[in-house]
């Protein structure tokens, strides 16, 4: 922008110079000539007399003495017998012409002559010839034009500072715009804009910070009725909890009362979390292996009560990911009921978790289920089972919250596979990324582990592992 203002005004102030010192550089140099041939004009006519008067080698020496005089201008006499007093002159059509009786000027090779007739002398008519050379017309043109050219060059030079400076004043006000505009996009919502500049640059700089206030309003209001609606589920939970404690069978009352605990905490929870602020600077790290183990073992049970062939695979080893362990359990309870909940009794799936090579992990689960009806079936509120809609778009954005990704496709086994990359904790190095394929030869694993195997199909990255799909992302998108 800064140097399309000064390019605007170095192309105005140009076009006005151009405008006004070529007209004035023509009238300088006509005004030069004209000066010349006025004074070439007043020494011809001031020797007329002389010529009606003198004679012989009187009349030669005045001739003599005005050329000494003015050495750029040659005076000449053309007496009527043919006599030339002066420096010596071809009789051009114009002196031949003037010798007629007539006075004027007129163009000559180099210069311009002027040609006085002087009458009534005894023979004829003598012709008085003054020759202005070229350089006598142009004399001084030449400095003219040079200081009006550096008049004009100092113009320009001060129309560019000037223009300078007020870019420089409008690029100001926007960078700092666009600083608190980046600012307010990262999240802090405290970030305000100065108020200076042009009047439509306050007006724009009142308009950004009213939007930043109002928009900490409103989240403020979310979060609070958030916070109010998450309350409110206390009252059932009281009565939940109290029916419970007046079961007979100690083994269901244990274990309805821990649900309720479990549930309790994940209401104080969201209400914890709807009236923060804000999450900036916390970091926020679990062991994915740790947290889906755990989350498997606990669906495993009802997968044996509907007779499903639950498989599942952890990476050795601590996996961290930069989300938190209530966030990833939240993710993994998603995907696992999405399985029971859409998906027949009896209908077989896995659960495996893998490092990323960028860092983080990546949890597939997949099932041999119909697969999902909607292509788009992670957009928020999109559910062709009757369902809110809401569930992957949470695992998406909790994915996302951590730098990583969420993918839905088919698994191998023609059924649904969901795969949820998480990124790594914030701060931690990154691992050198490898580009190394898979062999297309993927070996299955047998059901005899501690967890469960594959079953019959390999894993639902394999299909496209088989198909030259990179190490870095389980279903061939990279990492």
């Amino acid at each position: 922008m800064r140097l399309r203002i000064i390019g605007l005004v170095v192309a105005i102030s140009s076009m006005v110079l151009i405008s006004f010192l070529l007209p004035l550089a023509l009238v300088l140099r006509t005004s030069a000539a004209d000066r010349a041939v006025s004074s070439a004009t007043v020494r011809a006519q001031w020797m007329a007399p002389l010529v009606a008067t003198l004679s012989g080698t009187s009349l030669q020496l005045s001739v003599d003495q005005v050329n000494a005089e003015d050495k750029a201008q040659h005076i000449t006499v053309f007496l009527p017998g043919g006599a030339v007093l002066g420096p010596p002159a071809a009789r051009s059509p114009g002196v031949r012409l003037a010798a007629k009786g007539r006075s004027f000027a007129t163009q000559a090779r180099g210069g311009v002559e002027v040609l006085v007739a002087v009458q009534g002398l005894p023979r004829g008519t003598a012709v008085i010839r003054a020759f202005v050379p070229g350089s006598q017309l142009r004399a001084g043109v030449a400095r003219a034009w040079l200081v009006l050219g550096g008049v004009g060059l100092g113009l320009l030079v001060l129309s560019v500072a000037v223009a300078d400076q007020l870019a420089r004043s409008l690029v100001r006000t926007l960078r700092a715009l666009a600083r608190v505009s980046d600012l307010l996009a990262a999240g802090n919502l405290g970030a305000r804009a100065g108020v200076a500049g042009p009047p439509e640059m306050r007006q724009v700089s009142n308009g950004l910070n009213r939007l930043a206030a109002r928009i900490g309003e409103l989240l403020a209001h979310e979060r609070e009725t958030a916070a109010d609606l998450s309350h409110r589920l206390r009252t059932p939970l009281t009565a939940l909890r109290i029916d419970a404690e007046s079961l007979h069978d100690g083994a269901e009352r244990t274990q309805l009362i821990s649900d309720v605990d479990g549930l309790q905490r994940t209401v104080n929870e969201i209400i914890r979390e709807a009236r923060r602020p804000g999450g900036m600077g916390v970091r926020v790290v679990c062991d994915a292996s740790e947290v889906i183990g755990g989350r498997a073992a606990f669906w495993r049970p009802l997968a044996d009560d509907q007779d499903r062939q639950m498989a599942v695979e952890i990476a050795a080893g601590p996996v961290a990911v930069g989300v938190s362990r209530e966030d990833l359990a939240a993710c993994a309870d998603i995907l696992l009921e999405n399985v029971f909940s859409h998906t027949p009794e009896g209908v077989r799936f896995s659960v495996r978790v893998s490092h990323r090579a960028s860092g983080g992990a990546w949890v597939v689960v997949s099932d041999a289920g119909p697969g999902f009806a909607d292509p788009d079936a992670a957009r928020r509120g999109r559910s062709s089972a009757g369902s809110t809609g809401l569930g992957l778009d949470i695992v998406r954005r909790i994915a996302e919250s951590s730098g990583g990704t969420l993918t839905v496709g088919r698994s191998a086994s023609g059924g649904g596979a969901v795969t949820a990359g998480f990124g790594p904790p914030a701060g931690a190095a990154e691992p050198a990324r490898r580009h190394r394929r898979v062999r297309p030869q993927l070996l299955r694993r047998r059901q005899d582990g501690p967890v469960g195997g594959w079953l019959d199909d390999p894993p639902p990255w394999a299909a496209v592992a088989d198909q030259g799909g990179y190490r870095d992302h389980p279903n061939g998108a990279g990492a």
